[in-house]
């Protein structure tokens, strides 16, 4: 039978649970009811397109001009979709599909920016972005010296400090769609609270 070490419950069975109230009522904390936590959400983002024609790409809330653009229902901006949906996800209030359907009328190349601002702007309370963490896969273009201008677009539409948003790079190791270079996915994490805490 493996030893317990004093202070590492495992929890498997709702038993346990009950255990672990009583270990941490002996240490002087207390586990309460939901309504007694903190009112922290986490939702999580995916949003992937194919290179069409033209240019420039829009990624991240920035522009890169050498770029061919994704083809997609607004300016297939992979990375800021995500947020939205990470966002909305967090928010539990759908995604960007419902919000903005693919059969509702929509401007070529419509900013995403604007879908952001919206997500965080939800409703039902659960609008305050605490952070964000998004990972964008594709094999080009090469990524790493836009990151920060994309961290700093991406904090100014949420009106979060630099230091509460992650942007990174991956090729995905050169594996599917994005790592022939065919297009760019992007997944986001996005922590919410609700307002007033």
């Amino acid at each position: 039978m493996p030893s317990r070490r004093r202070g590492n419950l495992k929890v498997t069975l709702p038993d346990d649970l009950e255990r672990v109230a009583a270990a941490l009522a002996r240490g002087g904390r207390t586990v309460g009811p939901a309504a007694a936590r903190p009112a922290v959400r986490v939702g999580i983002g995916d949003d992937g397109h194919p290179f069409g024609p033209g240019s420039p790409l829009a990624l991240g809330g920035i522009t890169i001009d050498a770029a061919p653009r994704l083809h997609g229902h607004s300016d297939g901006d992979v990375a800021l979709h995500a947020v939205c949906d990470a966002l909305l996800g967090a928010a539990g209030l759908g995604d960007l599909g419902r919000i903005f359907p693919p059969a509702r009328p929509r401007r070529p190349g419509s900013p995403a920016p604007r879908s952001s601002r919206s997500a965080s702007a939800g409703s039902s309370g659960w609008v305050f972005p605490l952070s964000v963490d998004v990972t964008i896969i594709g094999a080009r273009p090469r990524l790493a010296a836009r990151l920060p201008e994309m961290r700093d677009a991406i904090g100014g539409l949420l009106s979060l400090p630099v230091d509460r948003v992650n942007v990174k790079a991956s090729t995905g190791n050169l594996a599917g769609e994005e790592g022939a270079g065919r297009g760019i996915s992007a997944r986001a994490v996005a922590v919410v609270g609700e307002v007033g805490t």
